[in-house]
């Protein structure tokens, strides 16, 4: 398997570790009853266990594009050293990101986001 793809198999269980951290967080504050039911007027989360839900959102959108940019390298037979480099970049920054998020340290987080996305660009001007 290309190391693209066993980087993108990596993001998507960093992205089912953020879930259930976000679920632990929204269980601790609003309790599973509520969770259970149909969530209608459920309070927004607040503290540490919304910035994980946020956290987490955050990550599946970025994902669905470094999952598309890694597919595209593979199929189109693109991957090179500089396409690892870049999911290399885009999965370690994403994985600080969680962590830098969910502790609430907002300038860092911009700043790791923004590496995030160097990484998918780095991965994207393979492909032109």
């Amino acid at each position: 398997m290309k190391p693209e793809l066993v980087l993108l198999v990596w993001s998507v269980a960093l992205a089912f570790v953020q879930c259930l951290v976000a679920v632990t967080g929204a269980t601790l504050q609003v309790g599973l009853p509520m969770l259970a039911g149909n969530r209608e007027g459920m309070p927004p989360l607040t503290g540490w266990a919304g910035r994980a839900q946020r956290a987490h959102h955050n990550m599946l959108e970025s994902l669905v594009l470094f999952a598309a940019l890694v597919l595209a390298c593979v199929i189109s037979n693109k991957s090179n050293s500089v396409t690892l480099l870049g999911a290399q970049i885009f999965l370690w920054a994403r994985l600080a990101y969680a962590f830098v998020y969910v502790i609430g340290i907002p300038w860092l987080r911009t700043g790791v986001w923004a590496v995030s996305v160097a990484g998918l660009i780095v991965i994207f001007l393979q492909l032109l």
